[in-house]
């Protein structure tokens, strides 16, 4: 279980703004979800971290205070990823099978980027309270991006009924990839195909096609 943090800022020290600063804490972003994923939060260290990524520790702390800090700016990260996926997916009126093929292959390509790393997020590295909570802001958004995509394949506004299976459907993909993900089988087909006609068949289309391959 991954300890809780009541009541404590996370927030980077300070916000890169120059195209140099922000390679940098992509670079610091990517060596700490490579650790976290392949060698778990026992390894995850702020020396580990700019080591793999190749910078000073100076230019570490520049940007994050500590490692509770970095894992923080990981899952934020982490987390926006999957809002991009909704963002593009309601971007068009997709039929319901069109759109569990992009939400699918989307979910799963930001998951496959680095495969342990929701594990060790959900199940190890401590977390702000937020995290935990179901009516949290970043919930609220995310559920209200499902919500608007599937008025989209409806080509309707959003309605109740929408909100409703927005709930169903986040915890139905999320459970699915985020348990693929810890037995290392995301990138079976057959939990893509599968995964895309459970969510076409709830929205209503039978006729649904499994994805291509799924491109980390």
């Amino acid at each position: 279980m991954s300890t809780r943090i009541a009541n404590r800022s996370l927030a980077m020290r300070k916000e890169p703004r120059q195209s140099r600063s922000r390679v940098t804490v992509e670079a610091i972003l990517d060596a700490g979800a490579r650790i976290l994923s392949d060698e778990g939060w026992a390894a995850f260290t702020t020396n580990r971290v700019a080591e793999v990524a190749g910078v000073s520790i100076g230019s570490l702390y520049q940007y994050f205070p500590d490692k509770l800090s970095l894992v923080d700016a990981i899952r934020s990260r982490h987390l926006g990823d999957s809002m991009a996926v909704l963002r593009g997916a309601q971007a068009d009126a997709l039929s319901p099978s069109a759109f569990a093929v992009s939400v699918v292959r989307g979910m799963i390509a930001a998951h496959s980027r680095y495969p342990g790393l929701h594990r060790v997020l959900l199940d190890e590295a401590p977390a702000t309270d937020d995290y935990r909570d179901p009516d949290s802001e970043f919930e609220v958004a995310f559920l209200g991006l499902y919500a608007k995509a599937i008025a989209s394949c409806r080509k309707g506004a959003v309605t109740t009924k929408d909100r409703e299976a927005a709930r169903i459907l986040s915890d139905a993909i999320d459970g699915v990839i985020h348990n693929a993900a810890r037995r290392g089988t995301l990138g079976d087909p057959a939990v893509a195909s599968g995964l895309v006609r459970l969510v076409s068949l709830y929205l209503g289309d039978a006729s649904a096609s499994p994805p291509g391959p799924v491109v980390n």
